[in-house]
């Protein structure tokens, strides 16, 4: 089998592909080698920016098969049938870490899927966690400071991140989850996934539910300790792509049971705790899990490049049957995310494979650069709607229900009336001792070198939470408890 011909991008054979173009054999480098600046002026560009949050992943693809009945919920055409099976792509990732960073690190693993239906993409962009650190957008930003370098030392900052949540008290759900065995998973195969937010379902009836989407681990949950974490990034920093891609190639398919919790749309109403509230969960004795389907990750990216690195989720891509909620931080990530990949992969980001829609995608978005798709070419008197040319057209049939949730608008203060202890404290009391201290173990670690008036500012949080629960933290920080005394 004869090997294909070495060209420049633009086609061009070429005939020497190890030495530059010089004057003489001991002379310069002459600027007329255009192969060698084209090949130099590619490196120069090979890297695109990485993402500000999410950074490090891990990815494959696989599909979604219905196994019971939730029509009565949602008119979406993906849960239309038992057995329908819809293919999708999968991205794991940590939040704080860099491109570079260890995958074993204690952190928030991210838990996106874009989901290719027959009525266009639907992305459900969520964590291994049911919760998050803050419920309110405009603090979103202060909050991934913490996280990421110090502007002076370039290294990461205890100091910053617990001062943040210590004066945050509703992230201390996240923190007791964080801080738990559950903080460090051994792989991406062995977490839940959750949506984390509140999203919302609409029926042929036009009636609507509000939803969480829950994504239960079937290899069952592994994690490591602090300790045993050390030992597996000192031997390799790419522990998850290895577990995840050398499973899927021996043909051991990681899967996943998707359920949701349904709460009828006026429950909202009635709930002691806000169900739009992203530090929050809802009891399962009052919304019990729904079986829905069995998803399933069977094929390893060609390139990791174009399918993974590539892969753009946004909450902002839904389908008729699926839509938002009052959900605050859901509302800002709608435009954050779809923003966040236009500043990173280009105007057409939707168009690259890894993220077109399987199902036709007809619109008058114009130009741009890297238009590299029909540009109204096939029917050009079409480039604006309403036309006389037969350009796509609305369909009012996908018509969603109104959201009837209303209030004046101000910026109402997100902790004023919000319980932020109940919640974390009842996930303390369901610990054992040797979780317990192992929590206690972990919050010290995270701790070293923390200023102790932050430290006792913390130690209040728990305090209300639960007494056992600051004096735990106390006794391992071996600093006084002044949180008992108050």
């Amino acid at each position: 089998m004869s090997k294909a011909k070495l060209t420049t991008t633009a086609g061009n054979p070429v005939s020497d592909n190890q030495n530059s173009k010089t004057a003489g054999a001991r002379g310069p480098v002459l600027m007329e080698d255009y192969q060698l600046i084209e090949k130099l002026a590619h490196q120069n560009r090979e890297r695109i920016p990485e993402r500000v949050v999410h950074a490090k992943g891990w990815g494959a693809f696989g599909t979604f098969t219905v196994t019971n009945d939730i029509t009565k919920y949602t008119r979406a055409s993906i849960f239309s049938e038992i057995g329908k099976k819809t293919e999708l792509v999968a991205r794991f990732s940590t939040v704080a870490g860099e491109l570079g960073a260890a995958d074993a690190e204690r952190d928030v693993r991210g838990f996106a899927l874009k989901f290719y239906t027959d009525e266009g993409n639907w992305d459900m962009v969520g964590n291994n966690t049911p919760v998050f650190f803050v419920r309110d957008p405009y603090k979103f930003p202060d909050f991934i400071h913490t996280q990421k370098r110090h502007p002076k030392t370039n290294l990461r900052s205890k100091t910053a991140m617990w001062d943040f949540w210590s004066l945050s008290p509703e992230s201390l759900h996240q923190i007791t989850i964080l801080m738990s065995d559950r903080g460090i998973p051994t792989d991406p195969m062995h977490m839940n996934g959750y949506g984390s937010h509140t999203y919302s379902f609409w029926n042929d009836k036009g009636e609507r539910f509000w939803v969480k989407f829950h994504f239960k681990t079937q290899q069952g949950h592994k994690h490591l300790t602090d300790q045993e974490s050390e030992k597996v990034i000192g031997e390799s920093r790419e522990s998850y792509q290895e577990a995840l891609f050398g499973a899927i190639e021996k043909g051991d398919f990681p899967k996943w049971d998707v359920k949701v919790q349904i709460m009828p749309e006026k429950d909202a109403e009635k709930t002691s705790y806000n169900p739009f509230d992203l530090t929050k969960v809802w009891p399962h004795g009052e919304y019990p899990l729904i079986d829905v389907g069995v998803m399933e990750l069977n094929r390893n990216a060609e390139n990791y490049f174009t399918d993974i690195e590539m892969a753009a989720y946004s909450p902002s891509n839904v389908v008729p049957g699926i839509g938002f909620s009052p959900d605050k931080m859901l509302q800002a990530r709608v435009f954050s995310y779809a923003d966040a990949h236009r500043y990173r992969l280009g105007t057409h980001y939707e168009a690259l494979p890894v993220n077109r829609p399987k199902s036709p995608a007809n619109h008058y978005h114009k130009d741009g650069s890297m238009r590299f798709f029909d540009n109204f070419t096939s029917n050009p008197d079409a480039y604006y709607e309403p036309n006389s040319f037969n350009g796509p057209a609305e369909d009012p049939s996908v018509k969603e229900p109104p959201l009837r949730i209303s209030g004046d608008a101000d910026r109402y203060n997100h902790r004023d009336g919000n319980d932020d202890y109940t919640q974390a404290g009842n996930l303390f009391r369901l610990f054992d001792s040797k979780q317990k201290e192992r929590l206690f173990n972990n919050i010290a670690g995270a701790m070293d070198g923390v200023p102790e008036e932050i430290i006792q500012r913390q130690l209040i949080h728990f305090h209300k939470a639960d007494p056992e629960y600051a004096q735990g933290v106390a006794d391992a920080v071996g600093v006084k408890n002044k949180a008992a005394s108050k």
